[in-house]
This record gives C-alpha cells, structure tokens and sequence, in this order.
C-alpha cells in the first residue's frame, strides 16, 4: 500500500492518500483545503485518484472536494446523515474565517458496513455518529489501520458541541466500534499524530473508566 498524509488547510486536517502499487489507484480522505498540494504529492507518487472520501461534512475536511473532483473526476463519498451540515458550508466557512468552498454535491453515500477500494485495497466504511451525524471512520483490516476521522485523536476523542454533535452518540461510536477493533490497529486521527486502539484504550481520559 502506498500511504501519506498531509496536513491541510488553516486547522490542519490529516489529508490522507491511500494507493494500490499494482494499480497505481489511489484514493484520497477528506480534501479539505490545499488542493494544489494534494495533487502535486498524488502526481509525484505516479497515482490516479478514483475516489474521494469524507468523513464528515466539517469544511476543514470536505472544503476541497470539488476542486479535487474538478482535477480528477473522481466520485464524492460522504455519509448521508451529514446531508444538512453539508448544507451550512457557508456558516462554517464565517465561523473560521475561511472562504466558502461553495456548493459541494455528493456522488453517493458511505453507508455503514460498505467497502472502498482501488486496486486491491480496500477498506470498511463504520458509521460512527457522535462528532456529526454522519461522522465515518475507514478501517483497513489488512493493514490494520482505522482512519478515525474527529472521532478518535491522540488522548482525545472529537467535540460535540457543534451542530450534529452529540456526546452520548460518539461515547457509544467509541465503546461500541471503535474500541472493538484490535489493539494494534494504527488510527491515523483527522488531526494531530497517530495513535493504536490499544494506547487509547489504556491512557485516553475519556474512555478511562468508562
């Protein structure tokens, strides 16, 4: 597998780009701004985008999405439960002083339980709710690697107060999802360093006994 991750963006999103080296497919997590360098990384590593995914409707994850579609033609996954934060672009754009990316149209929903790949990677799409509604995380089984989105970080798990937000949902997203995965599972939050299931399990402040 080919992997790499670039911080976007003014909040610095883990951009992540995930490649097949039979294919040289790749598919791209949560484009949220810099969509110039996400491109020169994909055409520096000889790759073809096939498929754009989000995690969340926040803009610092999906803000660039259409400009990365523009480039590629690849399709825009995103949980349709996020439909209506998708739709306060323009507000979140005001709340962090950024420009509104504009209209962002979907191509189809990352249900839950789903599978997205290019080549022979592929991963599993787990609704995990809590942060936003429709707030996925991708779990590479193979690699054994689960990119979290805002619902797990590093000694942190995704705020709740916004819109969509709801701290009982991501609680039971945690306990019930994500921590079921192994202990080895390398998460690759949507922002900040990675982390495994297993050092959040035992040093996490908010899912210590709990």
């Amino acid at each position: 597998m080919v992997y790499e991750v670039l911080p976007v963006g003014p909040l610095q999103c883990n951009c992540s780009i995930v490649g097949d080296e039979a294919s040289r497919e790749c598919m791209v997590i949560d484009p949220g701004d810099d969509i110039d360098d996400v491109l020169a990384r994909v055409r520096k590593l000889g790759l073809t985008v096939k498929q754009i995914v989000v995690t969340h409707a926040h803009i610092d994850h999906v803000g660039g999405a259409m400009k990365l579609k523009a480039a590629t033609g690849a399709p825009i996954l995103l949980n349709h439960n996020d439909t209506a934060l998708l739709g306060m672009l323009g507000e979140q754009a005001a709340w962090i002083g950024v420009q509104d990316p504009g209209r962002v149209l979907v191509d189809d929903s990352a249900r839950d339980g789903s599978t997205v790949a290019v080549g022979n990677i592929s991963a599993t799409v787990l609704h995990t709710p809590g942060h936003t509604e429709g707030s996925i995380c991708l779990y590479f089984p193979a690699e054994k690697t689960l990119l979290a989105g805002d619902t797990l970080f590093a000694g942190s798990i995704g705020r709740t107060d916004l819109p969509g937000g709801s701290f009982p949902k991501i609680m039971r997203s945690l306990h019930n999802i994500v921590l079921a995965l192994p202990d080895d599972t390398i998460v690759v939050p949507g922002h900040g360093p990675n982390t495994t299931i297993g050092r959040e399990r035992r040093s996490n402040p908010f899912l210590l006994g709990r």
